[in-house]
């Protein structure tokens, strides 16, 4: 996009020092249906492929993304503007958490004022060269959504889901903000999709009942990108901070799709 272009849709024009090619946003209408795992997902199989990636942790009052990492030093400032954090495989990362004394700190923010902490990750932040963006968004459809839809350069979004009814009725909320502001849905990920007990043969057990993904994904004119069982050890990775060695791969086929998408 020319930058006269930037200008007139509203977009804004990112860091001199950085260069982000592709931005996908990770969006539900729910919070705790796994936005920030899938996040994480994706950003380690690009990583694992070669890329370089960034996270955006645009989830400024409840982040998430430094614990799955395990990260703990703090962005860098400098003349240049804000360094992000690299985690253990170099991946970049910016978040609420990184500028704060210590991690437990509340964000007690109001909406005008989070919106613009993330417009600044954006504009403030040197990213480098980044091949593929991954934004974790807070849930619902307030302030940082519209303000991400609007102001950044999105390629799309992923949405994500879990199979209870309850979720699904959020979740079109979120959908239906992301269609209306003209941002494409490049797929559907369900996570607690199921489980499997040791020694059951693989059998899965949906617990939480059958998921609507399908249909979701065919009303919607996308496709499902992957499901993420409940999974004791990928979450046990999460709580140590060490996502970059999962060797759970249900997401890997839909990572490949999402790329071919995205070029």
């Amino acid at each position: 996009m020319s930058e006269d272009a930037k200008e007139q849709t509203g977009i804004l024009k990112s860091n001199e020092h950085s260069s982000v090619r592709r931005i996908v946003g990770v969006i539900s209408g729910k919070g705790g249906v796994g936005k920030s795992l899938v996040t994480a997902m994706l950003a380690v199989l690009a990583q694992r492929d070669g890329y370089s990636v960034g996270i955006m942790d645009a989830d400024i009052t409840g982040p998430s993304i430094p614990q799955i990492f395990g990260l703990r030093s703090k962005a860098q400032y400098s003349e240049l503007g804000v360094f992000p954090a690299k985690t253990e495989e170099r991946i970049s990362v910016i978040s609420s958490q990184l500028l704060m004394e210590q991690a437990d700190m509340p964000v007690a923010w109001r909406g005008p004022l989070i919106a613009d902490v993330v417009k600044q990750f954006w504009t403030d932040v040197s990213w480098g060269d980044i091949a593929y963006m991954f934004i974790d968004m807070p849930p619902g459809t307030g302030d940082v959504p519209l303000t991400v839809f609007q102001a950044l350069p999105l390629d799309g979004v992923i949405v994500v889901t879990t199979p209870q009814e309850l979720v699904q009725l959020t979740v079109r909320k979120a959908y239906r903000m992301a269609r209306e502001m003209g941002i494409p849905v490049l797929g559907i990920v369900e996570n607690m999709s199921y489980v499997k007990y040791p020694g059951s043969n693989d059998t899965e057990f949906k617990i939480f009942g059958e998921g609507q993904s399908e249909r979701l994904a065919a009303e919607w004119e996308t496709e499902v990108l992957g499901r993420i069982p409940l999974d004791a050890a990928l979450a046990s990775l999460c709580d140590r901070g060490r996502i970059e060695f999962m060797e759970n791969t249900c997401l890997r086929e839909g990572y490949q799709k999402l790329i071919q998408r995205l070029n």
